[in-house]
């Protein structure tokens, strides 16, 4: 690999309100190619693999209780759950897990950031 932010495909998946749209857009804005891998809403477990074919995956983790707040969802805890159920795969092959629920999101960017400057 180069030194280049852009040779590498960055996947973002995790759960609703886990903040890859805001990861994503700190990424990018620092010349990272990003894919949000919606995965949480497909029953297909190697998704992320077939349509993204990510180099770098990073999930990101996301409590119930700050996915339904963040996103103001109407859920029963059995949602979330079946959520996690289908990001399972996803999270197995993680290249990168950041746990959201006590960062804020300059602190998720800064951990994504340090991970993939190793990875240049």
């Amino acid at each position: 690999m180069d030194n280049d932010p852009a040779s590498l495909l960055i996947g973002v998946v995790g759960p609703c309100g886990a903040g890859k749209s805001t990861l994503i857009a700190g990424l990018e804005n620092l010349g990272y190619r990003c894919r949000h891998i919606a995965q949480e809403h497909s029953f297909a477990k190697h998704m992320w693999q077939v349509i993204t074919k990510p180099d770098i995956l990073i999930f990101l983790e996301c409590s119930f209780e700050n996915s339904t707040n963040r996103r103001k969802l109407n859920w029963q805890p059995a949602d979330h759950e079946e959520q996690l159920r289908r990001l399972s795969h996803a999270y197995e092959h993680a290249h990168l897990i950041i746990n959201t629920n006590t960062l804020d999101e300059s602190g998720v960017l800064a951990q994504a950031v340090a991970y993939l400057k190793k990875q240049l």
